[in-house]
């Protein structure tokens, strides 16, 4: 599409090469059959179809298909987005994405990271996809994180409905603590990456200085060619770059669906109450159910008004962000290692259950 996607392909090279695409490129990879990826499209597509064309099933399967269809119709138009931002930044040099984001161990760097986050219109699974195509443009692994932590539920669309559903004061409120998190979760993983107690990111070059953005982007924008050819080819690298996040969303989405059928969220007001307990249980139920933030938005709100709980509301959006087996597995196999995506939860859920606290006392 521009000269720069083109001199790009050879900078992000060796970041491939350390398998920051989630995948290999070798030809093994290419004659085997991603099978969770088209086992679980199948029966998502399966269950969709036979739920939207109104089939009688058994009353488990049902639920099940429901599920399904619920979850896809609410969480499509953020994967959609994702993958078109995804294909954008294959074509957007990486001297562009450090200048945006800032030198990666840095204060500034994190806070530019946090506030992309939360200015960025996804949902959760559309921000992972944006987040990792990050990572493979050179970000740190404190901005990646950051990025991940303080965007899931910040988008203008969510925040709408949460003000509508619990107030502006409280939605204001839930931002502000969410970017603290975020920079806080950011400058820790930094930390533990300066002290070799994580892998830095294969992709970061160090020799590549922040520039001036305007005359890049500038520069970027006149090389643009909007053909066929090209929004084909946008498609395509959008579709390859989040291949990897498309396999473990719909997995998630028959997993969250089966324990949708034998888990009612609407006893969520009733066992989940503003003390230390119901903190952990709602930690407990954020970590099984959450799926997408337009699914755990409602029940947020609902923790917060019938369950008088605004500590459980602020924990069930934040803790279902940090422990998502979608994100944990996405992050491994990202930047191949357990021990990296592991630390996500481990940084996280302790601030999350703190803010929790605090947050049950003030209300």
């Amino acid at each position: 599409m521009t000269e720069h996607c083109h001199s790009d392909k050879t900078q992000t090279a060796p970041a491939s090469e350390h398998g920051c695409c989630g995948g290999s490129n070798s030809q093994d990879t290419k004659s085997r059959p991603d099978l969770l990826l088209w086992g679980s499209l199948i029966a998502c597509a399966f269950l969709y179809g036979l739920y939207g064309l109104g089939i009688p099933l058994p009353e488990w399967l049902t639920h099940v298909a429901h599920g399904v269809f619920e979850l896809l119709n609410t969480m499509w138009w953020g994967v959609a987005l994702g993958i078109v931002f995804v294909g954008l930044l294959h074509f957007v040099p990486q001297t562009l994405v450090v200048s945006l984001l800032g030198r990666g161990g840095s204060l500034s760097g994190i806070m530019r990271a946090t506030a992309a986050g939360v200015l960025m219109d996804l949902c959760s699974h559309g921000i992972l996809m944006v987040g990792m195509k990050l990572y493979q443009k050179g970000a740190s692994l404190g901005q990646v994180m950051a990025f991940l932590v303080a965007s899931p539920w910040n988008s203008l669309s969510l925040t709408l409905v949460m003000i509508a559903l619990i107030g502006l004061p409280w939605t204001l409120a839930f931002i502000a603590l969410s970017m603290v998190l975020g920079v806080i979760t950011g400058l820790i993983f930094d930390a533990l990456v300066a002290r070799k107690r994580l892998q830095h990111n294969p992709a970061l070059v160090a020799e590549i200085e922040s520039a001036p953005v305007l005359p890049q982007l500038k520069q970027l924008l006149s090389g643009i060619r909007l053909t066929p050819a090209g929004v084909a080819e946008l498609a395509r690298q959008g579709l390859q770059g989040s291949r990897m996040v498309l396999r473990w969303l719909l997995f998630g989405v028959l997993l969250a669906s089966l324990i949708r059928a034998l888990v009612p969220t609407d006893v969520f007001a009733d066992w989940f109450g503003p003390t230390f307990l119901g903190l952990l249980l709602t930690a407990v139920a954020a970590t099984i159910i959450e799926v997408c933030s337009e699914g755990s938005t409602p029940i947020a709100a609902d923790l917060m008004n019938r369950a008088r709980a605004p500590g459980n509301s602020f924990l069930f959006l934040m803790a279902g962000v940090a422990t998502d087996y979608t994100e944990i597995m996405v992050i491994k196999d990202t930047m191949q290692s357990w021990k990296t995506a592991l630390f996500l939860p481990l940084v996280v859920l302790p601030q999350v259950i703190v803010v929790g606290v605090v947050l049950n006392l003030a209300g």
